[in-house]
């Protein structure tokens, strides 16, 4: 066989072998015919023939699926133009909102117009419509813009298309556009509503006509629900004066429809598995998929009795599509607790009929359901409804048409008219919308079994995700991403006795005291020590798990280890810095070179609530000179000292830093805190540069534009 292949003899055995190989016969050929016949058919399958049926999925959809498809179908106009030609709308409501609070205002302005006024209004998500069609809507409309700023003067993700064009449109004209505007913003953060003053600094440039002053909300005090309830008494009073629209009286004309529908099955139904708002693929991009994400560990931070601070190492290696980097965000999806579902369903006379299936259907084309559809009564109040949520003055007086006696009846209407009143209320009483409806008729009892369904679908808020800084590093541990939370227990203003509990922290702290009482009995606990249902919507959640999804951030550690950084933190706003030291350690064993790092940290007390205080001695000796941490500690000793005021204090430090290393700059905490952080690091560049006051400004613009100086903040 060796001498067959062999260089001097390949020709012949080629030659041999096509002799062998020729046909030599009929047969021969119709063999050939049918192999080639063959392997042309195997290539083609799937193709030109043994197709999938296109439409086999359809034997296995819910009835609710299909449905969805089939809406699906009919392409919605992106032209807000046409959108009201088509709909008769004469008002459109848009809303940019992070949150949910700007577009919950808008939905309760555009159903309030069209109650007192007859006129027909839509809300509309910015992102649903292409920006330049709103200098095709005519003079006959008009536009309301709500509009958030949120970080540091940024706009909400479902505003970035409408910030974009107003930016790059020089020769557009708006002349015919008539328009209010509305901003919600925060004093304590640096731009104070920037994202509404340059919208409509840009709608006047290019010759759109305002009907009003603008109005700016304030969260800075928690005043945003009167900030638009004032602002909103003066459009109406617009309306009255300059475009003469009659009020009317108020009668509740439901939006959507709730029908019970028993020929549904369980399985058909939303049982309470969190679902994605995704405003746009801008917001999609940045989100990983809801997963029912287990925990590894959780344990109790502070020392302090009275103060709660929680550590909670969770496991995605379960998920492979999941991954995070070193300064993203942990979402997680709470439940309601359920002495508060318990509650709402039984002052509605729902308990016996909690698991009925319910199906949900807008009556208006432009107005979105927003809660998943089918589902039930049970799984709305717990999982998708915020039923904690305080309730505004509003949606008390529109509560008050539904009263089943006088004296409930007069008990609303005051306390929604009278604001004084109403924040004399607050001040010594948890109210929700249960423990109101409970209150209202505590003197003359009676049922609130009419109030309609439709009625509390359309004005509780849906359930929103919180946000937490992941506080651990994606190099050290790839798969076990972390968090650090402050429990929330908000004691009211005029009854310390009292306290409002934050939903998702005291959520987090009923799977904390389950976990503990676990691991002490060896399996998990059948009856939680909390009052929520833990083991989520058809044991989802069973086996310590939380929903939670991932989310990108751009507060990112500089690409070169050896590049210098400072870091300034109080309280939680620690979490994201230790990730970065975690990070800086392990690439200095690796052997990288690792810059001058500094920690700012500050706390009330440093033997109760000095977070991560052993760890970060242990990245000390790691880290070695490399890695300064200064402390400061509001509550130990008569003298206050703030993490702002240690910052000024280092000011050699820090300039050195800044000019000579050209560190970066990173702040994660309050808003507050870092609005004075970052005006003393201002003042001390100022100083030692020579600056005036724009120079200093102009400085930090710049910085803040190439990523030199990054905030991670929150109210």
């Amino acid at each position: 066989m060796a001498t067959l292949f062999s260089p001097n003899t390949l020709p012949e055995t080629l030659l041999a072998l096509a002799r062998v190989s020729q046909p030599s016969s009929y047969a021969d050929y119709a063999a050939l015919s049918i192999f080639a016949l063959a392997s042309v058919g195997y290539f083609l399958r799937g193709k030109a023939w043994d197709k999938q049926d296109p439409y086999n999925h359809i034997w296995y959809e819910r009835p609710q699926e299909k449905e969805a498809s089939g809406r699906a179908k009919i392409k919605e106009t992106r032209n807000i133009a046409q959108k009201l030609e088509e709909s008769g709308k004469q008002i459109v409501v848009f809303w940019g909102s992070q949150s949910g609070t700007a577009e919950g205002f808008a939905n309760r302005l555009a159903r309030e117009c069209h109650l007192r006024f007859g006129l027909e209004t839509m809300s509309a998500d910015l992102s649903d419509y292409d920006p330049e069609t709103i200098a095709l809507v005519p003079d006959t409309r008009l536009a309301i813009f709500i509009i958030s700023t949120f970080g540091e003067g940024d706009p909400s993700d479902n505003t970035a298309g409408l910030w974009e064009w107003i930016h790059r449109s020089k020769d557009v004209s708006l002349v015919n556009l008539r328009y209010v505007a509305f901003g919600l913003g925060n004093r304590n953060y640096k731009y104070y509503n920037r994202v509404i003053d340059v919208v409509v600094e840009a709608l006047e440039k290019l010759g759109s006509k305002s009907l009003m002053p603008v109005g700016r909300a304030d969260d800075a005090g928690g005043g945003t629900e009167e900030d638009f309830m004032a602002w909103k008494e003066t459009l109406f009073a617009t309306f009255r004066q300059q475009l003469g629209y009659v009020e009317r009286e108020i009668a509740h004309e439901p939006t959507l429809a709730v029908v019970e529908d028993e020929s549904l099955e369980p399985i058909d139904l939303h049982n309470g598995e969190p679902v994605h708002h995704l405003n746009n693929s801008k917001t999609a991009a940045a989100c990983s998929p809801i997963k029912a994400i287990s925990m590894r560990d959780t344990r109790e931070l502070f020392t302090s009795s009275s103060r709660s601070c929680l550590h909670i190492e969770l496991d995605i290696s379960s998920f492979p599509e999941l991954s995070y980097k070193t300064g993203d965000h942990l979402s997680v999806w709470p439940s309601n607790p359920d002495v508060e579902v318990g509650r709402l369903l039984r002052v509605l006379e729902l308990t016996e009929k909690q698991h009925v299936p319910l199906i949900i259907k807008s009556l208006d084309a432009t107005v979105k359901v927003t809660v998943p559809t089918p589902t039930s009564a049970v799984a709305l109040f717990r999982y998708y409804l915020e039923i904690c949520a305080p309730v505004s003055r509003d949606t008390i007086l529109s509560l008050a048409q539904f009263a089943p006696t006088p004296s409930a009846k007069a008990f609303l209407s005051g306390l929604g008219k009278d604001r004084t009143a109403y924040a004399e209320f607050l001040a010594r009483t948890h109210i929700n919308l249960g423990r109101l409806l409970e209150v209202a008729v505590a003197s003359d009892p009676a049922s609130w079994a009419n109030l309609p369904f439709s009625f509390i679908v359309e004005v509780l808020p849906t359930i929103q995700p919180r946000y937490y800084s992941i506080s651990s590093s994606s190099i050290v541990f790839p798969r076990n991403p972390s968090i650090t939370a402050v429990v929330s227990n908000t004691p009211l203003a005029n009854d310390s006795a009292q306290s409002v509990p934050g939903l998702t922290t005291n959520y987090l702290l009923a799977h904390h005291q389950a976990n503990s009482a676990s691991l002490l009995s060896g399996s998990f606990p059948t009856n939680q020590p909390a009052s929520f249902s833990l083991q989520g919507p058809n044991n989802a959640l069973e086996g310590r798990r939380i929903f939670a999804h991932i989310r990108k951030s751009k507060f990112k550690l500089p690409t070169l280890a050896s590049q210098a950084i400072i870091m300034v933190a109080a309280g939680t706003g620690i979490a994201p810095f230790r990730g970065f030291l975690q990070e800086r350690a392990r690439l200095g064993q690796m052997g990288k070179k690792v810059g001058p790092t500094v920690l700012f940290f500050g706390c009330r007390n440093p033997d109760e609530d000095y977070l991560y205080k052993d760890e970060l001695a242990e990245l000390q000796r790691t880290l070695s000179d490399e890695l300064r941490i200064f402390t400061a500690f509001s509550r130990q000793g008569g003298v206050k000292v703030y993490v702002q005021d240690r910052v000024e204090e280092e000011r050699e430090t820090v300039t050195k830093l800044l000019t000579e290393d050209n560190a970066n700059l990173y702040i994660c905490g309050s808003a507050s805190m870092a609005r004075e952080v970052g005006q003393r690091v201002s003042r001390i560049m100022q100083e030692k540069q020579g600056w005036g006051d724009e120079e200093a400004k102009q400085w930090a613009e710049t910085r803040k534009r190439s990523n030199k100086f990054q905030e991670d903040v929150w109210g």
